[in-house]
Order: C-alpha cells, then structure tokens, then sequence
C-alpha cells in the first residue's frame, strides 16, 4: 500500500477516497499476497465491505480520525463475529460476542477491520507458527516475521494494511516490528486497555500499533489509548539525555554487528541533532527469573480450561513448566518493585534508553512448537533477548527501523524505551530518527 494510514483518512474525510475502494484494494492485496505470507487468519471480505459502506455514509465523516482505513487486528484478540483461535486448535471456533474495547475504539475511529491475524500458538513463542500455518517474513520467506504479533507485522510490511493491532507480553510487538522494519509501540501500563488474556501475564502485556511510519503508529496509539494529543508526533523541543546500550540483558550473548552498529548509528545521529549521549547499561536483572516466571505462568492460566493434549509440544511444556511457577509461589509483586525501583533511580537524569530490539536477524520460518521446548524458548531469547525488561518493569518501549544487513537483507532496528509516561516522548524521538535517517516503508517486491 503506497499511501500512509494518515493519508488514506485524510483523503476519505476530504472527500477524494472511498472507504469501499480502500477495502477492495486491501482486500485484492491480501488475495495476491497472502498465500506466500501467511498473515491472515481470518480475512472478512463480505463482513468489511459492508462496513466500509457504513463508515462511508457516516454523518461524522469529517471527523473521524481513521476514516475508511483497513486494518487487521491480532487473533487473540476479539472481533465480534469472528472465532478467537491464539493459534490453537484446542480452543474454541464459535464466533465472539462482541468486540474488545480497543477494536471498538478503532471501528468507532471510523477504521475497517479486514481480518485477524495469525499468532503462535497461546502467544508463547517469538515466532509465529501453529496449527494453521506458519507466517513468513515479506523480507525473506525462509524467516520468521517475528511473533507474536508476526501475522499483523507481516500483513502491514507486506502493504496488505497500512496498520495493524498487536499486543506485547514479553517483546511481541518490538520483535515483529524489528524483523519486518515496522515502528512498533509498547505503552505503558494502563494507556491502552489491555484485557489480552486472563490476567495479562501478570500485567506484561499491552496493545499497541505496527506500522510503516511513526505518524501512523502515533494515530492509532492515540486512538487505543483515547488520548488525541498522541496523534501527532512533536520533535523533542529540548536537548535529552539518551543513555546508549549496547550490553545484552543476559550472559553468554554475542548479538550481531551489524544490529549493534545500527544503534551506534543512530546514536551518533541524534548526537549530531543535539542530543546528548551517555554510555551506560540499565540495570538488568541478575536474575531473570521473575519475568520468566510471569512468561511460563501467563501461559499456564491461559490454558486452564483448554484440551492440552491438542497443544504442540513446545507449548504444552512451557504451560506445564508454568503450573509447577505458580504452584511454587514463585511470581511475586515484590519482584517488580525491586526492578521498578532501580529504573526510577536510572532515569532519574537520563530521559530515554537506546539498545537494540534484537540481537540476531530473524530466525528461521518453521514449526516451532513442534520442536523440543528446550530449543524452542532458547531460540526465542537468544535472537531477541532485549525487549522484555520493558514489560516485567511496565514501561513504555518502541521499536524504530534503522536500515538493513548488509549482508542478510533483513530490516535492522533500534529500541526506545522511556519512563511512566513516556509515549509521547518515545514517539516524538522515533519522528526525529526517521527525520534523520528514513526508511523503507515496505519489503522490496511490496
């Protein structure tokens, strides 16, 4: 899609755009793409038309900030009248009674929801492969598009969508949005309404926006949050602080570099902007268990009641692996203080922290939760170790494009991440990054 989420609601507020062209052309894209894809679980065409047509006879046209827009809305979250899968076949295949609060903020922004897109199995893993299917990277087929919001990243840096919702619980939001060369956000706890699964995993997990640009990630965060004045992203008006790492969150990591040279080249830019550059790592913990804890839990309570010998194995593992967490005690409330506690003392003079979002290119497309739990969970942290601090600790944190590999050819990318409060920031910097360096808004052959 060569026109912007921005600029398709611009032009069917103006006048110049029909919401049911925009739904047709989404919907021939997705037709010609998606088979080698792999994006959509469910595409809505009759069901998406109709409401395009709605949207289009709407007397508060004018005034609806996604007016007529396509988007795709992650499969674990509720579409009313579609089935909610999350990737699973023990779950249920009724459709859902009526829509999560962010898709009625989204409809009632005047977009036209065209499909759900496809997550790995309960959202487990960082990749997106189930029983459905496995989703492949418009970058390069053979590579994951990331997960677990890999089917909406694919779908918009396919040009399927301009925009798409996915939810983060331990990096499913910033890894996709770095495997595909997406902006992807991460608010904060309790800017977006989350309601993603039983208890969030722990209250890990956030909605937020894929896409090309930072001006269409800005809009629809404003939108899921019910906060206009995020619509439009405002340069840093003062000179920030940016703290630079390089350093993983775990031992024994060497991440790549060319993905660690992205982040020194964009440093060195908003260094050349003003900005103020400082070398220092965040506190990470020594102990990662506490946010591991809340993974495996997370996915325990999110099978109770499911017919667990229908999970691949990998899944299956990682939910008994959680039953023996929570039986134990050992996910406390402490633990988050403990962390919170040392960030708060971190930013005290620092306003925002650069790292990367990966440390290897995207892994391989494949059935990953048919494979040893073992090897499936460390293939996940070992390529993407850095995002899910952000979530543990309930921080806003934005994945930023930042060119390609050399050699690989995959998108590169850089992590924002910002105390309570921070969208905004987050989002005006992100702006000031693409200012400097744009990007490529779709994968070559889109």
């Amino acid at each position: 899609m060569e026109s912007t989420a921005v600029e398709l609601a611009a032009a069917v507020r103006g006048g110049t755009a029909d919401p049911v062209q925009l739904v047709t052309e989404a919907l021939a894209r997705i037709a010609a793409h998606d088979g080698n894809l792999g994006a959509f679980q469910v595409v809505r065409a009759e069901a998406a038309l109709a409401e395009a047509a709605e949207i289009a006879g709407r007397a508060d046209l004018a005034d609806l900030p996604l007016a007529g827009v396509p988007i795709a809305i992650k499969d674990n979250v509720p579409v009313q009248g579609e089935p909610m899968r999350d990737g699973s076949s023990a779950t249920s295949a009724e459709p859902q009674p009526r829509d999560h609060e962010v898709v009625r903020r989204l409809r009632a922004a005047g977009a036209v929801v065209v499909g759900t897109t496809r997550v790995p199995e309960l959202c487990v893993f960082g990749t997106t492969d189930s029983t459905f299917g496995i989703s492949r990277n418009p970058w390069d087929l053979e590579r994951t598009p990331g997960g677990s919001s890999g089917g909406s990243a694919a779908a918009v840096a396919a040009g399927l969508v301009p925009v798409a919702l996915g939810n983060d619980g331990m990096g499913s939001i910033r890894i996709p949005a770095a495997c595909c060369g997406l902006v992807g956000i991460k608010p904060g706890f309790g800017v977006v309404p989350a309601g993603i699964s039983v208890n969030d995993w722990y209250a890990m997990s956030e909605n937020g926006p894929l896409a090309t640009t930072v001006a269409d990630a800005a809009l629809f965060l404003s939108v899921l949050a019910a906060s206009p004045a995020l619509a439009t992203p405002v340069l840093p008006e003062r000179r920030l602080r940016i703290a630079v790492s390089l350093t993983p969150p775990l031992t024994g990591l060497k991440p790549d570099r060319e993905h660690l040279k992205a982040v020194i080249k964009t440093a060195l830019r908003l260094e050349a902007a003003g900005h103020e550059l400082v070398r220092v790592d965040p506190p990470y913990p020594k102990n990662p268990l506490p946010a591991v804890a809340r993974w495996l839990g997370g996915a325990s309570v999110d099978s109770e009641g499911l017919d667990r010998s229908l999970l691949d194995p990998a899944v299956r593992r990682h939910a008994l692996l959680g039953d023996q967490v929570r039986s134990r005690g050992l996910i406390k409330d402490s633990d988050r203080v403990t962390i919170r506690t040392a960030l708060t003392a971190f930013f005290a003079d620092i306003d925002v922290l650069l790292t990367p979002v990966l440390a290897a290119p995207p892994i391989a497309a494949a059935r990953w939760g048919q494979r040893p739990w073992a090897a499936t969970a460390a293939a996940s942290v070992r390529y993407a170790p850095y995002p899910a601090l952000w979530n543990f600790a309930q921080y806003p944190s934005a994945a930023v494009p930042a060119g390609v590999h050399p050699t690989v050819g995959t998108p590169l990318s850089v992590m924002l991440s910002a105390p309570d409060g921070g969208e905004a920031l987050l989002i005006g910097l992100a702006a000031q990054i693409e200012q400097l360096a744009p990007w490529q808004r779709l994968a070559p052959g889109y």
